[in-house]
């Protein structure tokens, strides 16, 4: 993928930001629920199914739902699906790696946001697939951190491709080798009226000055990260998104919106106050 061309990145008002907020909370609300109901014996079909539900009932329309044909309201990748995973009639199993990717439009303004769980939580996985999603988790925050607007946009890239080299580290001074991959070919994007905008945000270092992010920027910010290989294949659905290795991965993704006084995470509940404050980054809400 080339980043040769210079993107535009488009700013939004205040206003505009803050019609991306009710966005990005029907998702994050979507995502907290989808957290309860991802259990052992569920299929990915019944959560698709109610996450439909529960946006709809905020006011909104699912993104992804027809989307160039997507069939489903989420995305359910499991194990060594990486994205774009269809909800069916697989049965959610303890131990199972989830990611879900839900995305939302709330009076023509869009929200986009992943996490990634095991199933029956971190007693019922496998320690590599823990350390994987909490891994990848903390790149996406310190990705989102580096945001700085009037600073370059590829700072995202250096710090998403510094945490993970950084957990890769402390796991070996710990004695358990991982080896992990960054995804080239999937990166994060901009997001407003439409849910894929300039520019394409990759999560590995660029060696490029520019585009530098503009105050009122909104992106979404999503490291995929694999347990091997970073090789992956389309399945015949023309959709699902798997490691060529068969290694397990992870995809966490917010909708961020940069101001001059610092960040404000649109799809997280508090806004990103937490994960912000502790990795000393400005939490601004626009007046």
């Amino acid at each position: 993928m080339s980043f040769l061309r210079r993107p535009k990145i488009e700013g939004k008002t205040t206003e505009q930001i803050l019609l991306m907020r009710e966005a990005g909370l029907v998702v994050g609300r979507t995502l907290e629920l989808m957290r309860e109901h991802a259990v052992a014996g569920v299929t990915t079909g019944r959560l698709d199914a109610l996450a439909e539900e529960h946006i709809r009932s905020l006011d909104a329309v699912p993104s992804f739902k027809g989307y160039h044909g997507f069939p489903g309201s989420l995305c359910v990748s499991v194990n060594e699906e990486v994205v774009h995973g269809i909800p069916g009639e697989r049965v959610l199993r303890d131990g199972d790696l989830v990611s879900i990717d839900c995305g939302a439009i709330h009076q023509g303004w869009h929200g986009d946001a992943a996490i990634s769980l095991i199933v029956g939580g971190a007693a019922a996985g496998r320690p590599e697939d823990v350390a994987l999603v909490e891994d990848t988790e903390a790149a996406m925050w310190a990705g989102i951190a580096a945001l700085r607007a009037g600073d370059r946009l590829f700072a995202i890239g250096d710090a998403v491709e510094g945490s993970i080299e950084g957990a890769m580290e402390r796991h070996r001074a710990a004695g358990r080798e991982l080896t992990y991959g960054i995804l080239e070919d999937y990166v994060g994007h901009g997001i407003g009226t439409e849910m894929h905008m300039d520019p394409n945000v990759p999560n590995y270092s660029v060696a490029s000055k520019v585009p530098t992010v503009p105050s009122g920027a909104t992106l979404a910010i999503e490291p995929m990260i694999t347990l091997g290989t970073i090789e992956t294949t389309t399945l015949e659905d023309d959709w699902t998104v798997i490691t060529n290795d068969g290694s397990r991965a992870a995809h966490w993704e917010n909708t961020v919106a940069v101001t001059d006084a610092g960040l404000w995470v649109l799809t997280a509940l508090d806004g990103g106050r937490e994960k912000l404050s502790e990795l000393g980054a400005a939490l601004a809400r626009p007046a």
